[in-house]
């Protein structure tokens, strides 16, 4: 019914949007970079723990940012990292929801 006619100028478009869909798609594709960073950071606690030092991921928060997660306040303690920092928005989100997450050495 329809005759559809595709000249080298299409599959060249087409193609390129498949190069570009696969190599996005690389970038979920890499489990052992997260091994391999997991290797690191246990190397690095190693090395601190060689030479006698202690590591405190909260000693360089900003003040009052620590204690807004104690209240549970989580969006004033983005707001307070934002205006003590000037990082962007996603940056302090990601650092503040890590806060938590982080071991107590």
């Amino acid at each position: 019914m329809f005759a559809v006619v595709l000249d080298a100028s299409d599959f060249f478009i087409i193609g390129f949007i498949a190069i570009i869909a696969a190599s996005s798609l690389s970038v979920y594709l890499k489990p052992r970079d997260s091994s391999r960073l997991s290797r690191v950071e246990a190397k690095l606690d190693l090395l601190l723990k060689h030479a006698g030092l202690t590591f405190d991921p909260k000693a360089g928060v900003p003040a009052g940012v620590m204690e807004a997660l104690e209240r549970g306040n989580k969006i004033e303690a983005i707001k307070l990292y934002r205006e003590a920092t000037g990082v962007g928005l996603a940056e302090a989100k990601v650092f503040v929801e890590d806060l938590p997450a982080r071991p107590k050495s």
